[in-house]
C-alpha cells in the first residue's frame, strides 16, 4: 500500500509493473469473514444476451470512488488467471480532495459457466485487506442478479484497529455504489 495526495493515472504502469512483482498475502479461507451482496437486474435478457465486456474490463467501481490499470489492458488482451490490477482507491471518495491509496490483486480464477460468468481475485501483499473477492452475474430461472462474494480480513493492524469504525463501513459503501453502477450497465443495454 502506498498513500499519494496526487492522482497517480500517469504513473498506473509503474505501480502495475510494480505490482506484478508482489506476491498474494497469505491466508485460510476457513479463517476468513465471508460477506455475499447481490442486487437483481431489470431486464429481460438471458445472461448470454448481456454483453459483460465491461465486467470483464473491471468496470465495476464507479471512477469516484477507484480508478485502475489492469495487466490484460496494458498487454492488449482479455483478461486471464494470473493478471494483476494496480487499484488506486479514494479516501474520501472524490477524486479531487482525497488521499489516493494505491494497492493490487490478482486474477485466480475466471467463470465462464452457462448461468454465471465473472472472476475472482486475490489481495497482494500490501492490500489493505487480505482474501479473496468474487464478482459475478448469475441467472436463476427468469432472474439475473450481480454478486459480490468476499472472504477477508483486515490486511494490517491499522485497518484492524480502524475496521469497525472506518474500514468497514467504508467497503460497504464502495460495495452497494459497485453493485449499483454494475446495475446500470447492464440495465441501459
Amino acid at each position: 500500500m502506498k498513500i499519494y495526495l496526487t492522482d497517480q493515472n500517469k504513473k498506473f504502469k509503474q505501480h502495475l509493473d510494480f505490482l506484478k512483482t508482489k506476491d498474494v498475502m497469505d491466508y485460510d479461507k476457513t479463517r476468513l469473514t465471508e460477506k455475499i451482496t447481490t442486487i437483481e437486474i431489470n431486464t429481460t435478457k438471458t445472461i448470454d444476451q448481456l454483453n459483460l465486456d465491461f465486467l470483464f474490463d473491471y468496470k465495476i467501481f464507479p471512477d469516484s470512488i477507484m480508478t485502475f490499470k489492469n495487466q490484460w489492458t496494458e498487454e492488449n488482451r482479455k483478461m486471464r488467471v494470473g493478471d494483476t490490477i494496480a487499484q488506486q482507491v479514494y479516501i474520501p471518495p472524490t477524486k479531487t480532495f482525497s488521499q489516493k491509496i494505491i494497492f493490487g490483486v490478482r486474477v485466480n480464477s475466471i467463470i465462464d459457466q452457462a448461468d454465471k460468468k465473472g472472476f475472482s481475485y486475490e489481495t497482494l501483499e500490501g492490500h489493505v485487506e487480505k482474501g479473496i473477492s468474487t464478482f459475478t452475474v448469475e441467472q436463476l430461472d427468469n432472474k439475473i442478479i450481480f454478486k459480490v462474494q468476499t472472504y477477508s480480513t483486515p490486511g494490517n493492524i491499522l485497518t484492524k484497529l480502524l475496521g469497525p469504525i472506518f474500514s468497514i463501513p467504508y467497503q460497504t459503501f464502495c460495495t452497494k455504489t459497485a453493485l449499483q453502477n454494475v446495475k446500470r450497465q447492464l440495465e441501459k443495454q
